[in-house]
């Protein structure tokens, strides 16, 4: 596999993590350091594995360097309890006194950062306006079960076909116990870091939605920070108002979800007849086929014949269990 052409790099092949051989990095060839291919700052290590009798394809991550062990595996376990179509929670972990991952089950996806590289540069204001409704979704059903995700950036959005995945539930929290000032550790995304949060606040949904309008102005024009003016016009209200330096002046999830996916407003006309895929919501209406530009199209069916036609490699001395 390379990763110019599937988005998936292959170094590290063969080595083992838990009961699983990688196949490949889901973040390009050079994610053994802080940053993957894009330059983009990654809140974990990921892989593409298989089990070793190959029924098995998973998408696996490992804590960074000098991240608490205990509470990545802590948060990932609470994420398996997360609801709703556009989030990946863990479905597995590493057992007692393991090296600590986990894993979800694999979907063919780019991490938003290689989606921009694929394109050639931002994202049309389509598919900008389709992610956000999914995110707001999940960020509502999230925010109701009394939780934050307080790491939500563009490394941790990828994206498939049929919607985006919020991923990386908790990696960035446990960069630091709550009240320590973030800012400059391992994994953080500066940009995507609400003011707050990175002052030492305890994460709450206000950051979320601070870090939602970063991931978002990213998708919209390559970087975290834009000047107003950068942003798209149809979008400028929306990633503006989310990144209000003062969190009482944010937009609530149901303003943004006003916004970018109106109710009763018309979905564009589909190319095709749309395949099953989850539970119908305001945000299934804008993902309809095309929403995805036709060279991410590409690029996940190419990544998913690699995997397809990939066999495992020979294990490496080096094991995570």
């Amino acid at each position: 596999m390379h990763g110019l052409d599937t988005g998936v790099g292959h170094t590290e092949a063969g080595r083992r993590i838990g009961p699983y051989t990688v196949l490949g990095t889901l973040d390009g060839d050079d994610a053994s350091g802080p940053s993957g291919t894009s330059g983009m700052p990654l809140p974990e290590r990921r892989f593409l594995a298989r089990s070793a009798d190959g029924a098995r394809t998973v998408l696996i991550s490992i804590p960074l360097p000098g991240a608490d062990p205990g509470r990545f595996l802590a948060e990932a376990e609470v994420s398996r309890y997360l609801l709703g179509p556009w989030s990946s929670p863990a479905t597995e972990l590493a057992p007692p006194g393991a090296q600590p991952w986990h894993a979800r089950p694999y979907l063919p996806a780019l991490p938003l950062p290689a989606a921009l590289a694929h394109h050639g540069g931002p994202l049309p204001v389509r598919t900008v306006r389709a992610l956000g409704a999914a995110l707001v979704e999940t960020l509502v059903i999230g925010h109701g079960q009394g939780l934050a995700h307080a790491g939500i950036s563009p490394a941790a959005v990828l994206l498939a076909a049929d919607g985006p995945r919020l991923t990386c539930f908790g990696a960035v929290r446990a960069a630091a116990a709550d009240g320590t000032p973030r800012s400059g550790l391992p994994g953080l995304e500066s940009g995507s870091l609400p003011p707050e949060q990175a002052a030492g606040r305890t994460p709450d949904p206000l950051g979320d939605l601070y870090a939602l309008g970063a991931t978002l102005a990213y998708a919209a024009t390559g970087h975290t920070v834009p000047e107003r003016d950068e942003i798209p016009g149809p979008l400028r209200a929306v990633i503006s108002g989310c990144l209000a330096r003062d969190p009482a002046l944010r937009p609530r999830p149901a303003e943004l979800l006003d916004a970018l996916a109106p109710a009763g407003a018309p979905a564009p006309p589909p190319t095709a007849t749309p395949a099953p895929g989850p539970a119908e919501g305001r945000a299934h209406a804008l993902l309809t086929p095309g929403w995805l530009p036709g060279r991410l199209i590409a690029a996940l069916a190419r990544q998913s014949a690699a995997l397809l036609a990939a066999t495992l490699p020979a294990a490496s001395a080096t094991a995570q269990d």
